[in-house]
């Protein structure tokens, strides 16, 4: 009862606290209310017919409430800051290893370049069975995190089994540093790439030097890769996209019922690459940060933006710390690009959930050179190029790791170096791994034979099945999964991701990210609008 009662000292101390800065129609709610809280998880404690862990109850409390508001605004337990630093600036300590939990099993998937895990020989598709001496079974992906991690310079010793064969690992833990810049080079005549997964504390420093290296290899032209960036820092977004615009440019704005998140964002320093063309790559799963990279440039007729619509998140968050060592992270604002538009998708107020801002109320806005874009849905590209998707074999390959374990032993058999951007899988490779996945039992359903099977509900119930029986027969054989057929059918897209595969093994994400260049749709359509000068100026409305 003792941990009750100070829990309801502390709820009530959070009155006076409140109180300082609200009205007295404010302070009479809140007091009410918080009052209620505490009268209630009173009551729970002292009379609930199972024993509770208050802390538990009251975090459950605090998630619904913020819930409530939307998916930005988050409480940080103490015991997540770690991974909450991680987020905001790239680097933990731990062995620079990801892992995932496959039948109870517990691999490594990936190994990062010059990480303690690939000094100290650990090999993707190795299976973890003990940390330090402690069972690995029937721990969650997170509790194995949390075990890998820790203070760097520290060792780790990892039991694992490897083609059959018991081994110990010692690892030193290390500060590792996840890069903001994942891949950087030149990869046309004049043109390069830069891939930016993040925006963390590291972010401008890491694309600034990737730019200057460039521009030191006669690059004038840059596709800047933002997909699946789901953002970060604002400040950082702003001083990278000054390096494209003039000093005193506005880059995005902020506006907010808090008068001191009312706030314009200018730029601060002379531009490097004043006049280097530019294209941006957006997907769906650019977000925040991305966005306002995107935005601005696309706003100032600065770049070209090409892929698909971006998720559409204009909310800026901020963290303010809270009572014993947690912190919550909330929305403050919204963000305004410099033609005016927020480009947030969902309306969160007075408790709404997920509904998507309707058409009738999207507005229109003018760029820098009098081109029109619109609020409300994201950034829209300039130039929209169509998604790729996977058929079903290729999908079961990649997620129940075929191709993995494959790679795992293919790998053995490669002797001479590889080059990313050339490799190119041998017939007999694809051969080996053909006969390698017939003699598993691979067990997948293509997306037409389950709508087939929908129509044959639907003829069930309307009684036409038995009379059309012969249609659905030969249906059946045109639409089922057929392994042998299908290997061949999509020979090409199989080989990509085994090529893949086999290239990060030795040259890691980097290398991964190389290789899909000449497959890669948005950047052939981004290296199209750069090659053609009249073609790129005419887009941004010169």
């Amino acid at each position: 009862m003792k941990r009750v009662r100070n829990s309801i000292i502390i709820i009530l101390s959070a009155i006076c606290l409140i109180a300082a800065s609200k009205s007295d129609d404010d302070y009479f709610e809140i007091s009410k209310n918080l009052k209620i809280m505490a009268s209630v998880y009173e009551k729970l404690n002292s009379n609930y017919v199972d024993e509770l862990l208050p802390g538990k109850i009251m975090k459950t409390g605090i998630n619904a409430m913020l819930k409530s508001l939307d998916p930005y605004t988050v409480y940080i337990s103490e015991s997540e800051i770690e991974d909450f630093r991680f987020a905001t600036t790239g680097e933990y300590g731990g062995i620079g290893a990801t892992i995932k939990i496959k039948e109870q099993r517990v691999l490594v998937t990936e190994l990062y370049e010059n990480s303690p895990a690939t000094i100290s020989d650990l090999r993707v598709g190795d299976q973890l069975i003990s940390i330090d001496g402690i069972t690995l079974e029937n721990l969650s992906i997170d509790e194995i995190g949390t075990l890998l991690k820790g203070a760097a310079e520290s060792e780790i010793v990892l039991s694992i089994v490897r083609e059959n064969q018991d081994i110990d690992i010692k690892i030193v833990r290390k500060d590792i540093q996840i890069p903001a810049v994942s891949f950087s080079k030149k990869i046309a005549k004049n043109i390069g790439i830069i891939k930016l997964t993040s925006f963390t504390q590291t972010s401008y420093s890491e694309f600034k030097k990737a730019l200057t290296a460039l521009q030191k290899n006669d690059v004038d032209k840059l596709i800047i890769d933002l997909r699946s960036n789901g953002g970060g820092l604002l400040n950082e977004a702003v001083k990278i996209v000054n390096l494209f615009i003039d000093k005193g440019q506005k880059v995005v704005s902020t506006k907010s019922r808090i008068k001191e998140m009312n706030r314009t964002y200018i730029t601060q320093e002379l531009p490097i690459a004043k006049d280097m063309s530019v294209v941006v790559l957006v997907d769906e799963m650019s977000a925040s940060a991305s966005e306002i990279v995107a935005g601005s440039l696309q706003d100032l007729d600065r770049g070209v933006v090409v892929g698909n619509t971006s998720f559409g998140k204009g909310l800026v968050q901020q963290t303010k710390p809270v009572s014993f060592g947690g912190q919550i992270k909330l929305t403050v604002a919204k963000y305004y690009t410099p033609s005016g538009r927020c480009i947030q998708k969902v309306d969160y107020s007075e408790g709404k959930k997920s509904i998507a801002i309707a058409d009738s109320l999207v507005k229109e806005f003018k760029t820098q050179n009098g081109r029109t874009v619109t609020d409300s849905r994201g950034i829209e590209p300039d130039i929209m190029v169509k998604s790729s998707y996977y058929n079903s074999l290729t999908e079961k390959l990649l997620f129940d790791d075929y191709i993995s374990d494959f790679t795992n032993e293919e790998i053995k058999n490669i002797k001479d170096s590889i080059d990313p951007s050339t490799y190119v899988l041998s017939e007999d490779a694809y051969s080996r791994f053909s006969q390698f996945v017939l003699d598993q039992d691979v067990k997948y359903t293509t997306e037409s034979y389950q709508l087939l099977e929908s129509l044959k509900e639907s003829a069930v119930r309307e009684d036409r099945f038995n009379e059309n029986i012969k249609t659905f027969i030969d249906l059946d054989s045109i639409f089922s999964a057929n392994i042998s057929r299908d290997l061949k059918k999509y020979k090409d897209e199989i080989s990509f991701f085994i090529e893949n595969e086999i290239i990060s093994r030795t040259h890691y994400q980097s290398g991964r990210i190389e290789a899909s260049l000449k497959y890669d749709s948005c950047v052939t359509k981004a290296l199209e609008v750069l090659n053609v000068d009249s073609l790129y100026y005419h887009i941004l409305g010169y």
